[in-house]
């Protein structure tokens, strides 16, 4: 379902900064495998559009918005657009508050254990 295969060339996005927020989507993405952060949206896919897909694009999504603004590399463009993505993920998800929160939460997790800090496991 969210296996990086791979990426596209830098050059055939619009910028460098787009560039990073998805290969940050991705990665993201790949912290929830089962020998990772164990989250059930990465390790038990299910079909696109579904809620729990919903879930798992929504906290990768936060989790590339939390990447983009440690490196720097946050636009104004790639501010838009990320909100613009979530927004969509959040008419699947009904704008439910409480998930949001958790899905912060999570999108955090991912980020801590990539960067390393040991308080991003589970």
């Amino acid at each position: 379902m969210h296996a990086m295969n791979t990426m596209h060339a830098m050059n055939t996005f619009a910028s460098e900064e787009a560039y990073f927020h998805v290969l940050y989507h991705e990665i993201t993405h790949s912290g929830g495998h089962a020998k990772r952060l164990n989250r059930s949206s990465v390790t038990d896919p299910q079909p696109f559009g579904s809620w729990i897909y919903s879930k798992e694009e929504l906290i990768a999504e936060m989790g590339a918005g939390f990447l983009s603004n440690l490196m720097g590399l946050q636009s104004e463009a790639e501010l838009s657009g990320a909100a613009a993505y979530i927004q969509g993920w959040l008419k699947v998800l009904r704008n439910d508050k409480r998930l949001v929160i958790e899905a912060a939460q999570k999108a955090q997790q991912a980020v801590d254990y990539i960067l390393g800090d040991p308080g991003g496991s589970p």
